[in-house]
């Protein structure tokens, strides 16, 4: 910042542009205390009002009757001039009710942390969710798993990347009693989900250990101060509702600061008018063990190193109620995903099979994924990566490629179809992509003259696995077979007549 700051300054040094010498608009002095002595008890009354919106309505009432009473748009004060005085006195009659040690506008110390509600699993559908209630603030969290190909793809200055985790911070209108278009995210809703994004992304697990996309959506449904840290609560509830392992569980708090002179009074999860009215919105997000993402918004010129203190140690506290209401709902992640969620799984081929795995342009992949619903990523060297819908499609798609890919075992016996059939013999696919030689010697324990009167194309056939050679040809038995298993092998009679 002090670079950004610098620059500027040399900037304006060298434009030379003369400074314009603002001095602020003088107080009307003698309006201003006449508000206060016929409004400011009105004012303090009026906060002592716990419910946000009727304390809303109620200021309002107290501002429409003061501009009544005392604005002429000809004459005397504007009504402006009158709003902005009654703004002052209101900022003052809270923060001396704070600094002197009188209960907060809901009725709390300065410590207490307001009342807690957490659901989980409240969408029965998703991968997981959760409701975290905080005074009059709440937000509903949901996470969704994709595979890898699901990441977003970032194309930035230092080039392109791969973000297998998403956050995203949605604050509607009807939150905070209000109407209007959702449009696309603003200001507030990227920094946000900026924020609870790094409150929650040091205790995930590696792609490695973990190998999924992660998206978390927060819909705000009523905010009245620190809706971002009931996000960073809410996600690490929905993610663990998910069975995503985290390290620890996380939690966040806002705090608050009211300073005049030497005296300070900082609070713990401050309200939306603590914020607007107070000097410092300081946000604290972490585990029991530490910190995971600190965010200060300061109105003062700064703050000492033991308003720093108090405020953290504060938040600590505070970080640690929460998380112990958290933990009595939720405190470890799923061991399990939810039937819902893809699930993924990784297997190893020999990657001479891996163009019999893809087929010719790509056709048997692509039959794999539409009869199983599953996408299959390969790597050069063999690694099979597998992200069905369910699984079942796991399953499926694990069972065919296995079955693509399986050598043929000496000994093993196999159901095959007759191929194609010649003069020494016929060749039996008894494998996906693999087919081996039935000798003509190996079809009947008689004499065959001519291998069309025992077999044709098409007909389904037992073989036994007798050999394969250094060059892969694999020699087939369907005597050997039979008589192994004791059925009867083909007869004469068998092959159709023409």
């Amino acid at each position: 910042m002090q670079t950004a700051i610098q620059a500027i300054k040399e900037f304006a040094a060298e434009v030379a542009t003369p400074a314009w010498d603002w001095q602020p608009e003088e107080q009307n002095v003698e309006l201003k205390d006449k508000l206060a002595e016929q409004f400011a008890e009105q004012f303090a009354e009026a906060y002592k009002i716990t419910e946000k919106m009727a304390r809303y309505e109620r200021v309002g009432q107290i501002k429409e009757a003061a501009v009544e009473a005392f604005a002429n748009e000809e004459e005397g004060p504007s009504a402006q001039e009158v709003k902005d005085l009654l703004g002052s006195i209101e900022k003052s009659v809270v923060r001396g009710s704070v600094l002197d040690g009188k209960p907060r506008i809901d009725g709390r110390d300065n410590q207490t942390v307001r009342p807690i509600q957490v659901e989980t699993g409240i969408l029965p559908k998703a991968h997981g969710s959760a409701l975290f209630t905080r005074g009059e603030t709440q937000a509903i969290v949901v996470t969704t798993l994709g595979s890898t190909r699901d990441a977003q793809m970032i194309d930035a200055l230092e080039g392109t990347k791969n973000d297998a985790f998403m956050l995203h911070y949605n604050f509607p209108p009807y939150c905070v009693g209000e109407t209007g278009m959702a449009l696309a995210p603003k200001r507030r809703e990227i920094g946000h989900g900026r924020l609870a994004r790094r409150g929650v992304q040091a205790v995930l697990p590696t792609g490695t250990s973990f190998p999924y996309t992660i998206r978390v959506v927060s819909e705000i449904t009523e905010s009245n101060g620190s809706s971002s840290m009931a996000s960073v609560c809410g996600s690490s509830l929905a993610l663990m509702d998910a069975g995503v392992p985290l390290k620890a569980p996380v939690a966040g708090i806002a705090m608050g600061l009211i300073k005049d002179g030497n005296r300070f009074a900082v609070l713990s999860d401050i309200l939306g008018d603590e914020d607007h009215l107070g000097d410092m919105d300081f946000k604290v997000a972490g585990t029991e063990n530490g910190v995971t993402a600190l965010q200060m918004d300061i109105k003062i010129e700064g703050i000492t190193e033991e308003i720093m203190e108090v405020a953290l140690n504060q938040a600590r506290d505070g970080r640690l109620h929460i998380l112990g209401e958290m933990n009595k709902v939720l405190s470890v992640s799923r061991e399990v995903l939810s039937d819902a969620a893809p699930v993924f799984d990784t297997m190893k081929i020999n990657p001479d099979k891996i163009r019999d795995v893809i087929g010719k342009g790509g056709a048997t992949i692509r039959q794999i994924t539409d009869e199983t619903g599953a996408s299959i990523e390969i790597e050069d060297d063999g690694k099979v990566r597998i992200f069905g819908e369910n699984k079942a499609s796991a399953d499926a798609a694990r069972a065919q490629i296995e079955g693509i890919t399986a050598e043929p075992e000496i000994g093993e016996i196999y159901d095959g179809v007759v191929a194609r059939i010649v003069d020494f013999g016929a060749f039996v696919t008894f494998m996906p992509g693999t087919d081996g030689l039935v000798h003509i010697s190996q079809i009947a324990q008689e004499r065959v003259n001519k291998v069309t009167d025992y077999l044709s194309e098409g007909q389904q056939v037992r073989v036994k696995v007798l050999d394969v050679d250094n060059r892969g040809r694999i020699k087939l038995s369907i005597k050997e077979a039979a008589a192994e298993e004791g059925t009867a092998e083909p007869a004469a009679e068998d092959a159709p007549q023409e």
